[in-house]
């Protein structure tokens, strides 16, 4: 579980509504919001004064360290603890607490680097003063040029953001004697277009409703996890262009690069994604793909973070390494090396079980419009004989894996499979 710790310095006193604050008068802030502060100097409570014109966010996590005891450190299914949510945007989002109260603007100041990382050590500080075991995720940025510049801050100077916030943070867990950032976490919505008839010029952009199911628009976004891992894949997008010297963006291995360059031992999350289709197959295959990646680049956590209504195809994807047979089969709990010949068309990963070593599990998956037959084989001390077949297709009923015939294994380990036209699959292996 993710909660988030505000450290904007306010928090909303009310449930009202009613549109933009600054028309409830000039004095807002105080009839609208409650000053939030780090660190409160009496004792917690689990019943705080409302009246008191203050929240104290150590006092918050006291209340889930009481409330769920055990959980910060829990190894298997921890509470973990967002600093705020994508601060480089507060100037926009949170306009009326950066300094801006005229109701004709909708602009306020933008945070610098060196006021987040005063909040940062701030508010972790706390965080840890009640219960060491809290992981502390941030910045919790929210793309591309916030891990840049910070969305343009003033004091950014031309240093690459992310960098700066891992080395500041290296050093004040130096100076504090315990490491007060447990992860960097980022959000990635990927700007990747195709071609389509409602933007003719720039094209859609793959997690947007318009052209969803254009063929265009569908070749980007199952080709668009390529980006997280591959550093010779070039999509068609701003921050691909942006990019000198013909770089991919290569964004796991990128970011892994400046923890190890400047804070090693911090763990990476992405705890908002979408890739979009979220009613059609190619969303299915992109979630798929994404969830193989993570896995295998080791990615620390990532949340998906709904843009529609209705997520069939999306959550089929989900349901191809966790719930593959409607009755929670799942993915094994390890997984191992799986290659292929070619990552353009296809992805393959592969997982076995500790508890159970006759059984593996591989996920593969066709980006292609057309039936295409794979050579599988296996390297494993266990001679399998059968493969159950869970697919996810475009005929697949709300997106769900659908049961097919097993196929015999009569080889040593190796056969050949022909995966459906644009699909998921899972392969559950036995002997």
């Amino acid at each position: 579980m993710i909660v988030t710790m505000p450290i904007i310095g306010y928090v909303s006193a009310d449930h009202n509504g009613g549109g933009d604050v600054a028309n409830s008068g000039a004095n807002y802030l105080a009839t609208r919001f409650r000053v939030s502060q780090a660190k409160k100097p009496s004792a917690f409570t689990l019943t705080p004064n409302t009246a008191d014109g203050f929240v104290y966010q150590d006092e918050y996590i006291n209340f889930l360290d009481q409330t769920y005891p055990g959980a910060f450190a829990n190894t298997n299914t921890p509470i973990m603890v967002n600093l705020d949510n994508e601060p480089d945007l507060w100037q926009h989002t949170h306009a009326r607490l950066r300094g801006d109260g005229n109701p004709a603007t909708q602009a306020g100041t933008t945070a610098t680097y060196a006021e987040m990382i005063q909040r940062t050590v701030e508010y972790a500080s706390a965080a840890k003063d009640v219960n060491s075991a809290v992981q502390i995720l941030g910045p919790v940025s929210y793309g591309w040029q916030g891990y840049v510049r910070f969305q343009d801050a003033a004091d950014a100077n031309n240093r690459d953001f992310l960098d700066f916030y891992l080395a500041e943070m290296a050093a004040a867990g130096t100076t504090a004697g315990r490491r007060l950032l447990d992860v960097l976490d980022v959000h990635w919505y990927p700007e990747a277009r195709g071609a389509c008839a409602a933007n003719p010029m720039d094209g859609c952009r793959i997690s947007d409703a318009a052209g969803v199911a254009e063929a265009a628009v569908v070749a980007a976004r199952v080709a668009a996890p390529r980006s997280l891992w591959d550093s010779t894949y070039r999509e068609n997008s701003w921050i691909q262009q942006s990019l000198g010297n013909g770089q991919g963006i290569n964004l796991l291995p990128r970011l892994e690069d400046k923890i190890s360059a400047n804070y090693p031992g911090t763990k990476l999350a992405i705890t908002e994604y979408n890739y979009g289709g979220a009613n059609h197959i190619s969303g299915a295959i992109a979630q798929a793909d994404v969830l193989g990646i993570f896995g295998r680049e080791a990615l620390y956590a990532a949340t998906l973070w709904p843009l529609e209504v209705n997520n069939g195809f999306i959550y089929g994807g989900f349901d191809a390494f966790r719930n593959y047979d409607g009755a929670n089969g799942s993915f094994g709990d390890t997984s191992v090396r799986a290659t292929n010949s070619d990552v353009a068309t296809t992805s393959v990963y592969a997982s076995v079980d500790a508890a159970n070593p006759a059984r593996m599990v591989i996920v593969a998956i066709n980006k292609t419009a057309g039936a295409k037959t794979a050579g599988i084989a296996i390297t494993h001390t266990v001679p399998f004989h059968t493969a159950q077949i869970y697919t996810v297709s475009g005929t697949s009923p709300a997106g769900a894996p659908v049961a097919a015939a097993a196929v015999n294994i009569t080889q040593t380990n190796a056969f050949q499979y022909s995966m459906p036209a644009n699909s998921v699959t899972t392969l559950v292996l036995a002997p």
